[in-house]
C-alpha cells in the first residue's frame, strides 16, 4: 500500500487525506498542533459558491486609499510588512487587466461549481451530514447606488452559472427579522450554505481518518526534502519521515517547506478578524453579506459570527483585536437587538494568493511533492473539491477539472 504524508490538519489537508485513504492510500498527517486553533476553526462558515470573482483592487478609485487611512477600516497593511508584501502586490496588479479578470474568475467558478456536492459527499461518508445548511446567503445593499455599482460583477456571476435573485423589502423583513430595516436592495444566493461549526467539522474529520488508519504525527514540519528515490519531511524534534508522495497543505506555512526544494508560492497570511457571540446564535436565519459595510455574519450552534476585513501584516505580528470590536461597533446598525454577552473574538491566517487562486498540482521540482493551499477564503468552501482533485493526480487520474490555472509555478 502507497504511503502519503499530508503537512497540515486544516480543513484541506485532512480532506486530502480523506479523499486518499478512500483510494487505498496509507496516510501520515503532520501538523504542530492538532488541537489548536486555525483558520479552519474561526472562518465565517459559509460555502460559499458565489465567490468566483478574483480580489482586485483596478476601477476601485481613491476607495483602497480611503480603507488604508483608517488603521480600522476593511483593509489594513502594516507599514513595516510593505517591502515583505511587494512581489505579491506586484502580481495583485496584474488581475484586473480585463484578459487575466475573465480567465481567473472560469478558473475559481470551475472549483466552485462542483464545491458544493463534493463537500456534501464527505459530510455524508464522515456522519456529519446535518451539519451543513442550504438556506441560502443574503447580499444586502443600503443604497440603491450600491446595488447600481455592483451589477458589472452579479451579471458576471450569472453569465457563469450563479444563481442569485431579487428579494424585495418585505421579504428580506420576513427571512430575516432581525435585520435593522434600512435595506434597499437584497439579493438570494441559492446555492450558498453555512455549516453550524467549522471547528466541530474538523475535528469529526480527523476523528474519522484517525480511524480508518491514519497516523497522526504533532511536529512542526521543517524542510522537505526530494534528492532521494522517496521524499521526505524533516520534523523540529529531529526525526525524518519517507513517504512515497508528499501533499503538502500547510496553508500560509506552506511558503517555506516550499522554498526547502526551489518552488516559489506566491502566499501571503490576509489575517481576517472575527467576533462570535454566543448569546445571539438564532438571531439570523442564514449567511448575510453586508455589501457596503464589507462584512458578514453567519449563525452558527456556538453563536453568531460577526467577521471581515483584510489585514496584511505577516504571520507573527500580534493581533490587533480593535479591528475585531470595530467590526462589531458597524454591526450594531445592522443587527440592533445582537447581544455580545460572553462575546469571543479570533483572528486567522487566510492563506491569499495575488489571483485568488488555490494552489494544487505537483511542484515544479518533484512529482513526488503536491501543493493543495493559498485557498484565501474559499478554504472551507473548495476543501473536498481540491481532495478530489490531488487524488486523481496521486493516482495517475485525469482530474475533472483542468488543474492548468493552479499550478504552483504560474507566478
Amino acid at each position: 500500500m502507497s504511503k502519503l504524508i499530508v503537512i497540515g490538519s486544516g480543513i484541506v489537508g485532512l480532506a486530502c487525506a480523506w479523499a486518499a485513504q478512500k483510494e487505498g492510500w496509507t496516510i501520515t498527517l503532520v501538523d504542530r498542533d492538532f488541537a489548536g486553533d486555525r483558520t479552519s476553526h474561526g472562518n465565517a462558515g459559509g460555502i460559499g459558491t458565489s465567490e468566483c470573482l478574483p480580489l482586485t483592487l483596478s476601477g476601485l478609485g481613491w476607495k483602497p486609499l480611503k480603507w488604508l487611512a483608517d488603521p480600522l477600516g476593511p483593509l489594513s497593511i502594516r507599514w513595516q510588512y510593505v517591502p515583505r508584501l511587494l512581489p505579491w502586490a506586484l502580481q495583485l496588479q496584474k488581475v484586473g487587466k480585463s484578459q487575466n479578470y475573465l480567465r481567473i474568475a472560469t478558473a475559481l467558478n470551475n472549483l466552485n461549481q462542483r464545491a458544493l456536492a463534493d463537500f456534501k459527499e464527505m459530510m455524508v461518508d464522515i456522519g456529519a451530514a446535518d451539519e451543513v445548511h442550504e438556506a441560502g446567503a443574503l447580499l444586502v445593499y443600503e443604497t440603491e447606488e450600491a446595488f447600481q455599482a455592483d451589477q458589472v460583477s452579479i451579471n458576471l456571476k450569472r453569465s457563469l452559472g450563479v444563481r442569485l435573485r431579487e428579494v424585495r423589502k418585505a421579504e428580506l423583513l420576513e427571512l430575516e427579522p432581525n435585520l435593522a430595516p434600512v435595506f434597499e436592495r437584497a439579493l438570494m444566493i441559492e446555492d450558498w450554505c453555512h455549516v453550524n461549526d467549522p471547528k466541530a467539522i474538523v475535528d469529526r474529520l480527523r476523528a474519522t481518518i484517525e480511524s480508518r488508519g491514519a497516523k497522526l504525527v504533532e511536529a512542526t514540519a521543517l524542510r522537505l526534502d526530494v534528492s532521494q528515490k522517496f521524499p521526505s519531511v524533516a520534523l523540529e524534534n529531529g526525526s525524518i519521515i519517507t513517504g512515497d508522495k508528499v501533499v503538502v497543505a500547510a496553508g500560509v506555512w506552506a511558503t517555506k517547506l516550499a522554498a526547502s526544494i526551489g518552488d516559489r508560492l506566491l502566499i501571503e497570511s490576509e489575517r481576517g478578524y472575527n467576533t462570535t457571540l454566543p448569546a445571539s446564535a438564532k438571531l439570523l436565519n442564514r449567511e448575510v453579506i453586508f455589501a457596503e459595510a464589507m462584512f458578514v455574519a453567519t449563525p452558527l450552534t456556538l453563536g453568531l459570527r460577526i467577521g471581515g476585513a483584510a489585514e496584511f501584516a505577516g504571520i507573527d505580528a500580534a493581533p490587533n483585536f480593535q479591528r475585531s470590536d470595530a467590526l462589531l461597533k458597524l454591526s450594531r446598525k445592522y443587527l440592533p437587538s445582537a447581544d455580545s454577552t460572553d462575546q469571543k473574538q479570533w483572528m486567522g491566517h487566510r492563506p491569499s494568493t495575488p489571483d485568488s487562486l488555490p494552489i494544487i498540482g505537483v511542484s515544479s521540482k518533484s512529482d513526488t511533492v503536491i501543493y493543495a493551499c493559498g485557498h484565501g477564503h474559499l478554504g472551507l468552501t473548495q476543501s473536498a473539491t481540491t481532495a478530489k482533485l490531488v487524488s486523481s493526480i496521486l493516482v495517475n487520474r485525469l482530474p475533472e477539472v483542468d488543474i492548468t490555472p493552479y499550478a504552483a509555478n504560474r507566478f
